[in-house]
């Protein structure tokens, strides 16, 4: 659940990986080595088609696991947990390692825990915890709120980086693209076409954007564009204007 200028970088949560804990149902007995075989087989990059009641088109496409895991196995039920991409569908991945097993299986039960850099057991909050904490800010005690309030930053732990002088934040801020010679650091690993987040040197979220060079291209160029502005976070004037000066 994101707040005020926090929901523009819903985007980012949505495509990023997501963590599932999952009860498969087996249609038939298998041993506990057979199910732990089968499950490494969908480790890694996989071929899937959205299932029948999906709100995709049904075309073949590739997702990655990036791991997956038995926790237990109990009569025909089997416990696992696993770690994938964005778009990928659980149900389909229980149909296919029932398919691998020769007994046929399906999801019974699914619990998400993890979004992006976001884990269940450091975030999640009851909204029994979060209508106590809101009586107590009422009553002049913001610190129980405070604790379960997020910055927006924290959101975008996980995508590639770059920071910018101090005098181009507010030309960011009203939409201008980001320049070259407006950048003072970047990650590695950026490719052209991938989002990236423009945050200060004091690490603040300034906006979202796509990457129209790679890292390499822009530390070999001095001049050009390098980041089109697609959301922008902060405020306007939060920073003093020096652009056009």
């Amino acid at each position: 659940m994101a707040l005020n200028e926090a929901t523009k970088v819903l985007k980012v949560l949505l495509e990023g990986g997501k963590e599932y804990v999952c009860v498969m149902q087996l249609h038939d007995s298998a041993e506990p080595g057979a199910v732990e075989s089968a499950l490494a087989e969908f480790h890694g990059e996989i071929y899937q088609r959205p299932p029948l009641r999906a709100s995709v088109k049904r075309t073949l496409r590739t997702r990655m696991i990036y791991y997956i895991h038995l926790l237990e196995v109990e009569d025909r039920r089997v416990l696992f947990k696993v770690g994938c991409q964005a778009g990928t569908y659980v149900r389909k991945l229980c149909f296919d390692i029932g398919q691998v097993l020769g007994t046929g299986a399906h999801m019974k039960e699914l619990r998400r825990t993890r979004v992006g850099p976001f884990i269940e057991d450091e975030t999640l909050a009851s909204l029994e915890a979060l209508a106590e904490a809101h009586d107590q800010f009422e009553e002049g005690d913001p610190s129980r709120l405070l604790r379960l309030l997020q910055p927006v930053e924290h959101a975008l732990a996980l995508i590639p980086k770059v920071a910018v002088r101090d005098s181009a934040v507010d030309a960011l801020c009203h939409g201008a693209d980001l320049a070259i010679p407006g950048i003072l650091s970047l990650d590695k690993g950026i490719t052209a076409g991938s989002t990236v987040a423009v945050f200060t040197l004091k690490g603040e979220a300034v906006a979202l954007g796509r990457a129209l060079l790679s890292t390499e291209e822009i530390l070999e160029k001095e001049r050009g564009m390098a980041v089109k502005t697609e959301r922008v976070i902060m405020k306007p004037g939060t920073y003093p204007k020096k652009w056009g000066q």
